[in-house]
């Protein structure tokens, strides 16, 4: 058992949202809680560092972190059993011959620091206090190549077939928007789908398990309990169709017709009528009205998206309403680049040839909208569909909502303002 968990601390916002890393969800949580839960069982002290200051312990073991990471108890504990075999202080490292960290990490990314072949990420293990002096400890993502949709090779440019880089030990710097999509839906919901193929494949008693409490429970092998967690009070239609792994909180409401894969649901959630949730994470307090639908997709805490609405690999904020028919795109019908929005601020290469958009925080979305692919609205920000307003084919800031406009502009506050503002 390690001394101290330490948490560099860093107020950098990320956009749209207009808060730091550490306070936005990831899978449902908030990352700071993320990471204290992981390090838990290794650890015995959490202290936070804040820019300027010095860490100050001396001769006492610890695990130092940027609050920016993401990372999850399958790394940490590949992280810290290969630190101790070494018994120095190290520094997490990748190569650039690690497809997840290549293709997913690095893209729209400043927090790894490149020396000679290695990229190095903001965590280190000190057995006796900090000292200036560490060696690098590469860790492998042991990502898969799994594909998420054959298309047509005219679709595809010059890449193939659309794959994504999993690996069954995840860390990310969520340093942009993209991040969050891809801690979620890649790093997170995949990953976890990945790891359970595999266990299938390589534990015959969990094999056995699972196939015997599908025939006790009378269900298909993807819907028995071994796979589906449902918590406490919660109302689902028989007919709904729910395949996992799913994991869904307590008092949850699945009205009919719904059809749910390998999703998280949280806690206080209401999934009305033939809604379609797939790959996504749906935060707590969250309301889908009827017909819905998510592929890849993130809600963060009370947030609505209403009947007939499409999102595809986007992200929306907490306390964020999207209106009724609105669709969010994730294609761009000529082969030119998705760029999306890096740390400074500058459009960047995504490195992804399909992604959709991004709403932040408290952000009021209208009806019948088309958001183009990659852009992003900023927290805060309410949109009003209008002859003027139908497409949305450039990032929209605070200053550019529709709101501005009303007598009534008083009554939507700001609640998430720029560093700069």
């Amino acid at each position: 058992m390690l001394d101290y968990r330490i948490v560099l601390r860093s107020n950098r916002q990320v956009l749209p949202f207009n808060e730091p890393a550490r306070d936005l969800r990831i899978l449902n949580k908030p990352l700071w809680l993320i990471q204290r839960d992981a390090l838990a069982a290794y650890t015995n002290q959490e202290m936070d560092i804040y820019p300027g200051e010095k860490i100050p312990i001396e001769n006492k073991s610890c695990v130092v972190f940027r609050d920016n990471l993401f990372f999850d108890e399958t790394f940490v504990k590949s992280f810290i059993e290969l630190a101790k075999e070494k018994n120095c202080a190290v520094r997490a490292a990748f190569t650039i011959e690690d497809a997840a960290f290549r293709e997913h990490c690095l893209p729209l990314s400043s927090s790894y620091e490149k020396k000679d072949d290695l990229y190095f990420s903001d965590l280190w293990y000190y057995p006796n206090g900090p000292v200036d002096e560490v060696e690098p400890l590469i860790m492998d993502l042991q990502s898969q190549e799994i594909g998420y949709y054959h298309v047509p090779t005219y679709m595809a440019f010059n890449q193939g077939d659309l794959v994504y880089q999993v690996p069954l030990q995840s860390m990310i710097a969520i340093d942009s928007w993209v991040h969050v999509f891809i801690a979620d839906s890649i790093f997170g919901l995949f990953a976890r789908g990945a790891r359970f193929e595999m266990r299938l494949k390589n534990d015959p008693k969990f094999m056995l398990s699972v196939l015997f409490t599908s025939m006790y429970e009378g269900k298909q092998l993807l819907t028995c309990s071994k796979l589906v967690t449902v918590g406490k009070n919660c109302s689902i239609d028989p007919s709904a169709v729910i395949h996992g792994p799913t994991t869904i909180g307590d008092n949850v409401t699945i009205g009919a017709g719904v059809v749910i894969e390998n999703c998280i649901i949280g806690n206080n959630v209401n999934i009305s009528q033939g809604c379609n949730l797939m790959l996504s994470v749906i935060g707590d307090g969250t309301f889908l009205p009827f017909r819905a639908s998510l592929f890849m997709t993130t809600l963060m805490d009370n947030s609505m998206v209403a009947q007939n609405t499409c999102l595809q690999m986007s992200v929306v904020g907490r306390n964020s309403f999207v209106g009724a028919g609105t669709t969010f795109t994730d294609f761009n019908l000529l082969p030119v680049e998705l760029r999306a929005r890096g740390v400074n601020g500058e459009l960047e290469n995504s490195n992804r040839p399909v992604l959709g958009g991004c709403v932040g925080h408290n952000c009021r979305i209208g009806s019948g909208l088309v958001i183009y692919p990659a852009r992003m609205i900023e927290s805060d920000v309410v949109l009003i569909s209008s002859n003027d307003r139908r497409v949305i084919d450039h990032d929209i800031t605070y200053e550019e909502s529709d709101h501005h406009k009303l007598k009534q502009s008083d009554l939507h506050r700001q609640f998430y303002p720029r560093e700069n503002q």
